[in-house]
């Protein structure tokens, strides 16, 4: 039963985009939790996912891992939508598969989104921005979450474009089991930066509660806090002169100092949009 105010919310998950670029092990359940943020209601959520049968009755292993893994979708509330592999040949005679999932992922996230306030799309594929502008036009509100190789057109034809690398615990990296424990480590851009001074201010989300256009930090609805940013703590490959820039995303340790709050240490630059 939806009580007042509270959005009804259409998750839509190219998985094959998303696994091949960037977000290889999302955590689907955080991901959830993302998209209801500020107590939306999970109306649809829909994950396409791609299926070699042809590889399923050589390989017992993939077989065994594929079921698993829609199996933990469902567990999470997703409708699992397989797209069976397709076969072709090239002109060289070079075979190559498609399950290409985007036309019954734009029909579907259209045709749901009559009941829908908001829709997550989450792919980089730029496919999707037609989709994007009817989605708005029939008045919903369209966000897109992604990790690399985003389509520009994309990014700036949704509401919202996240970067998954900013979401709190949605995705491992090779430095740290779990980002944003995030009073250890955490992620973020650098929003300012003084150069002649030498040090600046990377932002970054501590928890998924409160609205993401709200980006000043001190007000309780935010879901950002910040952290000062000493030139001495960039990797040598980072361009200190080139800051600040919202297109890197850098990822660093977390350390209090009384009266000074957060502090940025040993940052490193993990993708560049």
């Amino acid at each position: 039963m939806l009580k007042d105010g509270q959005l009804k919310v259409g998750v839509y998950v190219d998985v094959s985009n998303i696994a091949q670029n960037g977000g290889f092990g999302m955590q689907y359940d955080v991901l959830r939790e993302f998209a209801c943020r500020n107590e939306g209601v999970a109306m649809r959520l829909n994950a396409y996912v791609a299926f070699d049968e042809d590889m399923a009755k050589k390989n017992q292993d993939y077989r065994r891992k594929s079921q698993s893994f829609h199996s933990v979708l469902r567990d999470f509330g997703y409708k699992v939508i397989v797209k069976t592999v397709r076969w072709f040949e090239d002109e060289d005679g070079n075979r190559y598969g498609k399950a290409n999932a985007d036309l019954d992922m734009a029909v579907d996230a259209l045709m749901q989104s009559e009941r829908l306030d908001y829709v997550l799309i989450v792919s980089g594929d730029g496919d999707f921005v037609q989709v994007v502008r009817a989605l708005q036009n029939k008045g919903c509100r369209v966000e897109v979450l992604a990790f690399r190789n985003v389509s520009h057109i994309l990014r700036n034809e949704a509401d919202v474009f996240t970067s998954g690398y900013l979401v709190p615990n949605l995705i491992v990296s090779e430095h740290t089991p779990e980002i944003n424990n995030w009073q250890k480590k955490a992620r973020g851009v650098c929003y300012a930066f003084f150069p002649e001074k030498g040090y600046g201010f990377i932002r970054f989300m501590k928890d998924l509660r409160g609205r993401l256009w709200i980006t000043d930090s001190r007000k309780m609805e935010s879901p950002y806090a910040t952290a000062f940013a000493h030139s001495s703590q960039f990797p040598d490959s980072v361009d200190i002169s080139t800051l600040p820039n919202r297109e890197q995303i850098f990822e660093f340790d977390l350390k209090t100092v009384k009266d000074k709050g957060w502090q940025a240490e040993n940052i490193r630059l993990i993708y560049q949009y």
